[in-house]
C-alpha cells in the first residue's frame, strides 16, 4: 500500500502544551485513518539544551533556537504555536506569509485588533488554521452539542459555566509570565475564560453583551518562572506587580434571547480544573463536568413522571461522537484524547483544504468576548460585543 501523505509540524515551544500537542501528533494515526498524518519535524525553542532534551522525549527529528528559522525550513508544512500570548501574532502571521498552516493555541492573541490581522494573515494567504479549544473534542460535549442541536431541549434559556483553579492560592508562587498582561494580555479571563466562552459559543450561540467584574487578590509576588504541569520557581528576593486579574464574573446575554453566568478563578480551593457547565432548554437540561469528563448528566421533560431526573449517560459508546475510534464502551478516555481529536480534525482539514472549527474566525469572535468583558469590569457597565 501506498503511504499517506505526511505533515511536516514544526512546533514552537514544548512545556504543558507542547506535550500535549507533542501526544496527540504521535498517537492520531493509531486511533484514527486520517487522509494526511503528521510527522513531528522540528521544535523551536530559545534555550537549546531544553529545546534539545524535549525533542529527545517528545520523539521530534529535529530542533531550532529560533524560531524564525524554523518557519524559513522547507520541509515544514505546519507550524503548531505554543508560545506565550504575546508571540502568537508574529509567529501566525509569519507563518501565513510563507504558506504554513497554522495551529495555535488559546488566546489568539492579546487583543481583538491583533486577532483581527492574524485572521486577515491566513485568510489572505489561504491556509489551513484551527485555535486549540480541546475541550469542544471531549464526545460528551459532542454528544451535548448534538443533542441541542436536534431540539431534544428545545428553547435554550440558561447557561451557567465556571472554570475554576486553585494553584495560584499560595501568595508566595512566583511571578510568572501568565500573571504579566505585556505576555499574557489577560489573566484568568483569558486563560480559563476563554475557554468557557468557546464553549458556549458552540453549544447555545454567539454573545449579544456582557457585563463583568474582575478581581486581583494578590498584588505582588516573587520574581520566578514557569515549569511544568502549573508550577513556578522563585528565582529572586525581588518581588514583581501582578497586573491581571485572579478571578472575573460576567453575565451575559446571547444573540437568541438566552442567559448566562460565567466564572473564573484561580483563588477557588479544592477546585483543581472545575470546568464545568449546565445548560437548560424548554424540555431539558445538561450538565457537563471537566474533571469527570465522559460523563454528560441529562434531564429531559418528556419522561414520564416518577422517572424524571437527570441520567448519567457514559458518553464512551461506539455512537457517541470521536468515542468509537478508541475502547470498548466504558473504558474510559482522558484529557489527552480531546488533543488527539482536534489534531485529528486538523489534519482532516489540510487533506480537504478547509479550515475546521474552531478555527481564528472563531479566536477573533473569542477575543471580542474577552474584551468586551474587561472594558465592562472598567466602565461598570453592560457592554454589547461588536459584529
Amino acid at each position: 500500500m501506498a503511504s499517506k501523505k505526511q505533515i511536516r509540524v514544526g512546533m514552537v515551544g514544548y512545556r504543558l502544551m507542547g506535550r500535549a500537542h507533542s501526544h496527540a501528533y504521535r498517537d492520531v494515526p493509531f486511533y484514527f485513518n486520517p487522509d494526511v498524518e503528521p510527522r513531528l519535524q522540528a521544535i523551536a525553542g530559545r534555550d537549546e539544551e531544553s529545546t534539545k532534551a524535549a525533542a529527545d522525549k517528545m520523539g521530534w527529528e529535529s530542533w531550532e533556537t529560533d524560531w524564525r528559522r524554523l518557519i524559513e525550513r522547507e520541509d515544514i508544512d505546519l507550524i503548531d504555536i505554543v508560545t506565550p500570548n504575546n508571540t502568537h501574532a508574529d509567529i501566525a502571521i509569519a507563518a501565513a506569509d510563507a504558506g504554513k498552516h497554522v495551529f495555535c493555541e488559546k488566546p489568539l492573541a492579546m487583543s481583538l485588533n491583533e486577532a483581527k490581522r492574524m485572521l486577515e494573515a491566513v485568510n489572505r494567504t489561504g491556509v489551513t488554521h484551527m485555535i486549540c479549544h480541546n475541550y469542544r473534542f471531549s464526545p460528551a460535549v459532542q454528544y451535548a452539542k448534538k443533542l441541542i442541536d436536534e431540539g431534544r431541549l428545545g428553547k435554550i434559556y440558561h447557561m451557567r459555566a465556571t472554570f475554576l483553579q486553585d494553584w495560584l492560592m499560595d501568595p508566595e508562587f512566583p511571578l510568572i509570565w501568565r500573571l504579566k498582561k505585556e505576555v499574557s494580555g489577560g489573566g484568568t479571563l483569558s486563560d480559563l475564560g476563554a475557554h468557557i466562552i468557546d464553549l458556549a459559543r458552540f453549544l447555545v450561540g454567539e454573545f449579544h453583551e456582557v457585563a463583568g467584574m474582575m478581581e486581583t487578590f494578590v498584588k505582588k509576588r516573587p520574581l520566578g518562572t514557569m515549569t511544568n504541569n502549573l508550577k513556578g520557581q522563585i528565582q529572586s528576593d525581588q518581588w514583581g506587580e501582578v497586573t491581571v486579574d485572579d478571578a472575573t464574573m460576567f453575565l451575559a446575554r446571547f444573540h437568541n434571547g438566552a442567559i448566562g453566568t460565567f466564572e473564573a478563578s484561580r483563588f477557588s480551593r479544592g477546585n483543581r480544573a472545575g470546568n464545568r457547565f449546565e445548560i437548560n432548554g424548554e424540555k431539558g437540561s445538561i450538565r457537563w463536568d471537566m474533571e469527570n469528563l465522559n460523563n454528560l448528566h441529562v434531564y429531559l421533560e418528556e419522561d414520564e413522571p416518577g422517572l424524571q431526573g437527570f441520567r448519567t449517560i457514559n458518553c464512551t459508546e461506539e455512537s457517541h461522537p470521536f468515542a468509537g475510534s478508541y475502547w470498548p464502551a466504558g473504558h474510559i478516555l482522558g484529557y489527552e484524547h480531546t488533543f488527539v481529536n482536534i489534531v485529528f480534525r486538523l489534519m482532516d482539514g489540510i487533506a480537504q483544504g478547509t479550515s475546521p472549527e474552531p478555527n481564528f474566525a472563531d479566536g477573533v469572535k473569542n477575543q471580542a468576548v474577552l474584551e468586551a468583558v474587561e472594558q465592562s469590569a472598567e466602565k461598570r457597565g453592560w457592554i454589547e460585543i461588536p459584529d
